[in-house]
């Protein structure tokens, strides 16, 4: 059997047996036509004949083609499945696939921004609305904090202890942290409580502490709205998760300590929260190459 019928069978098999998507469909229709084509070139058009050798040198014309860790990768999954499905089927005596390994990831810096750019963020907000006041304490106590936005929406009111200047945070796992609360965050989270939440009228039984116009807990996709539309007014591309990069950024550029930071960011691992001190020692070495006399040929 030709391997490009073998092709059209797994295709089928996805969507009829595995029910995936319109879109995964394509992705694998697309990765594996690619790969098709490539064993074409080289005469491989029997299924029987597929080695671990044809697949290597696939991926490694890819990888000389400059295609991302990614794209790769993708592709590595694409084969995978199709050499087990070709190997279940008996198209196969074993599977050449097996002894694959995915490329390492691609670790990039976190995204931050400035604290000048900051500052500029967090003043856009109309404060003299409801809605402006509600955005405004949202930003300021994400930046305050460094709490997820998943985190962020699911506070309740109880979890706030302004006066105490600190809040209780349920994080990922179900693992439970108390976060400091600055001055800046503290005090417009206040101003909201007392201006703007009794306006947008919750219900009584509400407990939410930050609620949207119909009075209920605001979303996900509601602070990623609200977060856009500031964004855009600066010409900035960011995700919710850039105010939280930017507060254990600027909080270790200050020389906070990284176990303080780890514990505040709700980390299970130390490793995660040393991404943002390898920020810091590549802006230390830039400033050294760019200050140093003899740092330069």
């Amino acid at each position: 059997m030709h391997i490009k019928d073998w092709l059209q069978s797994y295709l089928s098999y996805l969507v009829r047996e595995r029910r995936v998507s319109l879109s995964t469909e394509q992705s694998y229709n697309s990765d594996l036509t690619d790969f098709v084509k490539y064993l074409e070139t080289g005469k491989v058009t029997e299924a029987n004949v597929l080695r671990a050798h044809h697949l290597t040198s696939y991926l490694n014309d890819l990888r000389a083609e400059g295609r991302s860790t990614a794209t790769v990768t993708r592709r590595i999954v694409s084969i995978r499945s199709f050499c087990k499905f070709l190997t279940i089927q008996r198209a196969l005596d074993y599977n050449p696939a097996i002894q694959l390994e995915s490329p390492k990831a691609e670790k990039k810096a976190p995204q931050t921004l400035s604290t000048a750019d900051l500052n500029e963020l967090l003043e856009l907000p109309d404060t003299s609305q409801s809605i402006g006041l509600r955005d405004r304490a949202m930003l300021e106590l994400l930046y305050a904090t460094g709490l997820r936005v998943s985190e962020l929406i699911s506070l309740d009111r109880e979890h706030v202890r302004l006066d105490m200047g600190f809040l209780l945070c349920l994080g990922s796992g179900g693992r439970e942290r108390m976060v400091p609360v600055g001055a800046q965050g503290a005090s417009w989270v206040a101003k909201y409580l007392e201006a703007a939440r009794p306006m947008l009228r919750p219900a009584q039984t509400e407990t939410a502490l930050f609620v949207n116009h119909l009075g209920t807990r605001i979303t996900r996709q509601g602070f990623w709205k609200m977060l856009k539309k500031y964004a855009s007014m600066l010409n900035l591309a960011i995700s919710p998760h850039t105010l939280r990069h930017s507060f254990a950024t600027h909080l270790l550029d200050n020389g906070a300590d990284i176990r303080a930071v780890q514990e505040m960011l709700g980390h299970a691992a130390p490793s995660t929260t040393q991404m943002y001190q390898s920020t810091m020692k590549l802006k230390i070495k830039e400033e050294y190459e760019r200050s140093h006399p003899r740092a330069r040929t």
